[in-house]
């Protein structure tokens, strides 16, 4: 309840289940405001979304016919996306007054859709994987509509090599493929256990990095700073690499002067491998804490529900295992901003963890101490006086020293700011120099306008030439109730 008021700059790991949600699900994700979370059902084909403060489903999504595979919110929580192996990836609206919600749009492949993803800054830019192995970026603008194949450049020694076996030139399948948390890069994984990366904008390849013994890759997961990377292998193992910086493709000049757009090729050497050296488990998901100080893994143990917590702050070591019961996991997602991991069973149900935390009602009032149990309180004579005797009479004597200018006129406008400047001159018990104050004489700083300078980058730019409808505060979403009762907006 208080966690916040006890300590508001960190962030602890979830350590016990606080509440379960029969959801008959596949597996859940949380919104980005953390108010709800969207599960995808096993049988029905369908998407609830449940309201964590009342435990409740609030609305239904039906639309597919087969299996359901990812879910991804859009940036404000206005859309939601759904791909399935019904070869489609539906677009919902939530802000439709309808039930189920109104589409705002959906998208048909020639093959099962794996996953699906927004565009961090634009929901009209979509990210789809076949299970063909072949990954496409789609843009829904009416000036920039497209649907463009990310292929992997091969060099020329790979094709020459390639000729010389007999072969043609083949291209290892796409297994994962996600956005970075800034949205200028794609980064893709294929089964040969290299991770590939994109330019958003030109859909080109800027740099391709082999991962030694990892095989083929199975999942990624950004921290929010967008610099550290966490990777799934099917050698079982979870390495995390911290990201170079990837300079901007060349422009369409500078391209056609060359054979090939020129690209970044080196092995990449995890900072930290994550494993289970007993039991060798493989891993279902993994995520990482809103601050990057934590990351997650939950086990793909058929005896159990294990999760793995390590302290990245602390070179990686080992936090803690949860253990949730003989169900076993099948996917694990971490809340957004709070202290909150939701666990999916292999059963369809959704566990709730996160950090219990003492009641301590003295963070409400500094002044205030905890006591174990009851002592007699001794109030002092002076203590509920608006103001000591003493200190009134001494203020008292000392403005009657005080002289008094009746010569200078000064007008209302001077009034005020002389007035100010002798309260903060008395207070710092020297000249009145306000704190902050800058050479412009602003008393108060703009945080937004601190990075106005970022608007020139060519890659947020070109996504945000067409904005989205999903504006924070512009929408409410419609809670539909299972009784008779009449329905609420959010």
């Amino acid at each position: 309840m208080n966690e916040s008021l006890i300590n508001p700059f960190t962030l602890s790991h979830p350590t016990a289940v606080q509440t379960s949600l029969f959801a008959g699900a596949t597996f859940a994700k949380f919104d980005p405001t953390g108010r709800f979370i969207a599960s995808a059902a096993r049988l029905a084909f369908s998407v609830q979304i449940w309201d964590l403060e009342t435990r409740a489903p609030i609305r239904w999504l039906d639309g597919h016919v087969k299996a359901i595979t990812n879910i991804d919110w859009s940036r404000n929580s206005r859309y939601l996306l759904t791909s399935s192996r019904d070869w489609n990836a539906i677009i919902w609206d939530l802000s439709s007054p309808c039930d189920p919600p109104q589409r705002h749009g959906s998208l048909r492949f020639d093959a099962p859709v794996v996953s699906a993803y927004f565009h961090p800054k634009n929901s009209q830019i979509i990210l789809a994987l076949l299970a063909t192995g072949e990954a496409y970026v789609c843009d829904l603008r009416k000036q920039n509509r497209s649907r463009i194949e990310l292929l992997e450049t091969i060099t020329d020694e790979g094709i020459e090599e390639e000729e010389n076996n007999g072969q043609g030139v083949m291209r290892s399948p796409m297994t994962v493929a996600r956005f970075d948390p800034t949205g200028k890069n794609i980064f893709v994984g294929t089964a040969s256990g290299s991770i590939l990366v994109f330019n958003t904008r030109t859909k080109t390849m800027i740099a391709r990095h082999k991962i030694s013994g990892a095989g083929a890759m199975k999942g990624f997961d950004f921290a929010k700073s967008g610099r550290r990377l966490v990777s799934n292998s099917s050698d079982r193992t979870l390495r995390q690499f911290i990201l170079p910086s990837y300079s901007n493709p060349p422009t369409d000049t500078e391209l056609l002067e060359q054979s090939q757009p020129p690209f970044l090729d080196l092995e990449l050497e995890p900072t930290h491998r994550f494993n289970d050296p007993i039991n060798r488990t493989a891993w279902h998901a993994m995520c990482y804490s809103p601050d990057g100080d934590w990351l997650a893994g939950g086990a793909a143990d058929p005896s159990g529900h294990k999760i793995y917590i390590w302290d990245i702050s602390n070179d990686g070591q080992l936090a803690s295992p949860l253990d949730g019961g003989r169900e076993p996991l099948l996917h694990l997602h971490w809340h957004p901003t709070r202290s909150l991991l939701a666990s999916t069973t292999n059963m369809g149900n959704i566990l709730i963890w996160h950090h219990p935390n003492p009641e301590r009602w003295g963070a409400f009032a500094g002044g205030f101490e905890e006591v174990d149990e009851n002592v007699e309180y001794e109030e002092r004579e002076d203590e509920f006086d608006i103001e000591d005797e003493e200190v009134q009479f001494q203020r008292k004597m000392k403005a009657e020293e005080e002289e008094v200018d009746i010569d200078t006129i000064v007008t209302g406008a001077q009034a005020a700011v002389l007035g100010g400047l002798g309260t903060l001159s008395g207070n710092m018990g020297g000249a009145a120099t306000p704190i902050g104050t800058g050479p412009s004489g602003n008393y108060s700083m703009d945080i937004d306008k601190l990075g106005s300078g970022m608007g020139d980058d060519i890659e947020a730019a070109w996504a945000e030439e067409e904005p989205d409808t999903d504006i924070r505060g512009a929408w409410k979403m419609k809670v539909i109730m299972d009784s008779e009762e009449a329905s609420e907006y959010y």
